[in-house]
């Protein structure tokens, strides 16, 4: 039986937007972010300007593109988690696989393309304040996935949206304090126990509710 014609356009979408976040990526890589034009990516992308802008709003889109992947991340992780098992509990978890795996989100990886790419997005301060509306979003779709896992009693819309905030930042400080480890020479297996020692330390202050600041 063939394959359902929706299914092929998407597939065919997602290669579109692969091509040219990787063609994007690799010349910002080589020139700079801010010596590459559009049209130098439509080139090497083989696709036309309307074209990529119908894919990509900006440049910096192109770039954060692989970060899009993890938008919803989070949110899938609460929503997908074991019977039993609270949405801290499988976060933390999900965290720890993450370092385990080197996973660059994570910011324990010492890979080279990682590494470049890494200083690209922290040397480049149009690529961080676009991060911030990946964050947002992110958190968007976590607040909603807390607020139905939280009891009935407990499900309020602010009480959401303060968790996901949380969570989403203390996320962020774990995979900065990694990866700047990792630039300055360290090597991501031996910082890994340290780094779980950090996650494990970081997730209990969120089950605490930050005590040691009342």
């Amino acid at each position: 039986m063939s394959e359902h014609p929706t299914g092929l356009r998407e597939r065919k979408r997602q290669r579109t937007y692969r091509a040219i976040s990787d063609a994007a990526v690799a010349l910002f890589l080589e020139k700079g972010f801010d010596r590459v034009s559009v049209s130098e990516i439509a080139e090497a992308a083989e696709v036309s300007k309307p074209t990529l802008f119908r894919y990509f709003p900006a440049k910096e889109d192109m770039a954060l593109h692989r970060f899009a992947d993890h938008e919803d991340e989070a949110a899938r992780v609460v929503t997908g988690r074991p019977d039993g098992r609270t949405p801290l509990t499988a976060l933390e978890e999900h965290f720890l696989a993450g370092l385990r795996a080197h996973d660059p989100v994570t910011g324990l990886c010492d890979a080279p393309e990682v590494l470049a790419f890494h200083r690209l997005l922290y040397g480049t301060p149009s690529l961080l304040a676009r991060l911030h509306t990946y964050t947002a979003r992110s958190e968007e779709a976590l607040a909603a996935a807390l607020e139905r896992a939280a009891p009935d009693a407990e499900r309020t819309a602010l009480t959401a949206r303060v968790a996901a905030g949380q969570i989403v930042s203390t996320q962020r400080v774990l995979a900065t304090g990694n990866w700047r480890q990792i630039a300055d020479g360290a090597a991501a297996a031996a910082l890994l126990p340290r780094a779980e020692r950090d996650a494990h330390h970081a997730f209990a202050l969120l089950r605490t509710g930050l005590a040691a600041y009342r």
